[in-house]
């Protein structure tokens, strides 16, 4: 680039998009790069307090800064995106349908620590909606060295970003406990649950309430899963009073147990485990009443196809408060995006 005074850049190529700012009003582009400077632009340029502007000349060895996005772009970006138009140097990462955002944040790390890079995500496992912008990416400078673009070239292996699209499954529900199986009180597991799912386009194919017996909770799992349930939801009976016994019933499945106990809060007596691969899940009482609960963080990412480990879990004690805030805004909170 060079830099010459804007009376005289009368048939000159803009190298560099020019904003324009009215507070309140306005915050766009009033110039696009590769734009020849008219007469009837000088004015309007003095009156964007530009007294020089910046002309292209290339020169080897040097990226400008909407070249080096793509580059960025092509890197970073995994499936389940689209993308805006290169603005003022910038790319934004879109998702193209309802999903989980996967950010590899060591690589993030790894790619704005060789300075001069910007790449900005949301939180990993978040769900995004259809158009939602999740990441965005840029260079510093208007031109930037392409050794330094070639070096990200060189330790990004994997894609940093990706929305894996979420599928709706055929869920059966399991309830348990003699106070609702009796009729002493009203079941309320079964709204809540059926609410969250249909939320994400499941499937329920039903609700077996039975009481506090180890053989029948087991007998319900088997039974759903040879009705073809792709997840089994379990609720009540999670603590540890002598009458729950609804972990002990999905251990009896034979089922392999991932978890009984999370770090969140509400959530702490969370339990999952698979049976022939298909998430048996063992909700305590909070599911019931919270706002927001482990169910909401563990959910979408089953629904999504992953099959989370322990450590997975153990990894949402970092942020895996809830602030039962007054107006919830989840998932636009900090609860489960520590990890």
């Amino acid at each position: 680039m060079k830099i010459i005074k804007v009376e005289d850049a009368v048939n000159s190529i803009l190298c560099h998009d020019i904003t324009q700012i009215i507070p309140g009003k306005v915050k766009g582009r009033a110039f696009k790069k590769g734009h020849i400077i008219k007469p009837e632009d000088i004015p309007v340029l003095l009156s964007l307090g530009k007294d020089h502007i910046y002309v292209w000349e290339a020169k080897e060895g040097m990226l400008h800064e909407n070249d080096a996005a793509i580059r960025l772009k092509e890197l970073t970006a995994g499936k389940g995106l689209t993308f805006s138009e290169i603005k003022e140097g910038k790319i934004d990462f879109i998702a193209k349908e309802e999903g989980l955002l996967k950010v590899d944040k060591e690589g993030v790390f790894k790619l704005n620590s060789l300075g001069e890079i910007c790449f900005a995500t949301l939180h990993n496992n978040m769900t995004v909606k259809a158009g939602q912008k999740v990441a965005g990416t840029r260079v510093i400078p208007l031109v930037i060295e392409e050794e330094i673009i070639k070096k990200a070239e060189e330790i990004i292996k994997e894609k940093l970003v990706r929305v894996l699209p979420i599928k709706s499954k055929k869920i059966g529900i399991v309830t348990t406990g003699n106070e609702v199986y009796h009729g002493r009180i009203k079941d309320a597991f079964g709204p809540a649950i059926i609410r969250k799912v249909q939320e994400f386009g499941c499937e329920v194919l039903g609700q077996i309430i039975l009481p506090d017996d180890a053989q029948k909770i087991t007998d319900a799992i088997d039974e759903w899963k040879t009705k073809g349930a792709e997840m089994i939801i379990c609720t009540g009976g999670m603590s540890v009073d002598p009458d729950d016994v609804t972990p002990s019933a999905i251990k009896n499945t034979g089922g392999e147990i991932v978890t009984y106990g999370s770090p969140v809060l509400p959530g702490a007596m969370f339990l999952l485990a698979y049976l022939d691969n298909i998430p048996v899940l063992g909700l305590p009482g909070c599911v019931m009443y919270s706002k927001r609960t482990i169910f909401d963080l563990v959910l979408p990412r089953l629904l999504a196809g992953e099959k989370l480990t322990k450590e997975d879990i153990m990894n949402y004690g970092h942020g895996g408060l809830c602030m039962d805030c007054d107006v919830c805004r989840f998932p636009n909170c900090n609860f489960g995006k520590g990890e």
